[in-house]
């Protein structure tokens, strides 16, 4: 019988636990639902100056790498594409739907340890971009299967706004 109990109780606690994270979601979406809407990607793309593959992290507020963006489902991990092309940087998640971050709105481009709850052990593990929508800062992060490519990005998104031959 005490088994028993005993069981119950560390099934009661997990359920309680998964409540309290799925609260927390839903508190969190509705706290961002006045945030902009994120920018549709144009009907046609430009040629990829760079792509990489590896997973989207997230997106936060800018200057909080805690703070994920959560509406919709921008919040959720998913591999990825990262291509820059001359409109911007697209993000073709897999079973997500993709993301644009528009060259007029990068504000900046760096390496980091840690964005969105992901923390990493190398302080190059992730390819951070700083953008603007509509008078609000994000940080948008990336872990690339190849972070070798990570310096050829910051400089790259360093060049903003990008054009086609990718001169500021």
């Amino acid at each position: 019988m005490t088994r028993v109990l005993l069981s119950l109780a560390v099934f009661l606690f997990f359920a309680l636990c998964v409540y309290g994270m799925w609260h927390g979601w839903k508190r969190r979406q509705r706290k961002q639902a006045g945030l902009p809407a994120f920018p549709a990607p144009p009907q046609t793309l430009g040629a990829a100056r760079l792509t990489t593959t590896g997973v989207y992290i997230g997106t936060t507020n800018a200057g909080n790498w805690q703070d994920r963006i959560q509406v919709g489902d921008i919040g959720h991990r998913a591999e990825a594409t990262l291509s820059l092309v001359p409109e911007g940087v697209a993000i073709d998640r897999v079973g997500a739907t993709p993301l644009f971050i528009p060259a007029e709105s990068i504000r900046d481009a760096r390496t980091d340890r840690g964005l969105a709850g992901k923390v990493m052990f190398s302080e190059q593990g992730l390819l951070v971009v700083q953008w603007e929508n509509e008078g609000h800062l994000f940080d948008t992060g990336f872990r690339g299967d190849d972070k070798d490519v990570y310096d050829d990005w910051v400089a790259a998104l360093s060049q903003h706004p990008l054009n086609t031959e990718g001169k500021a």
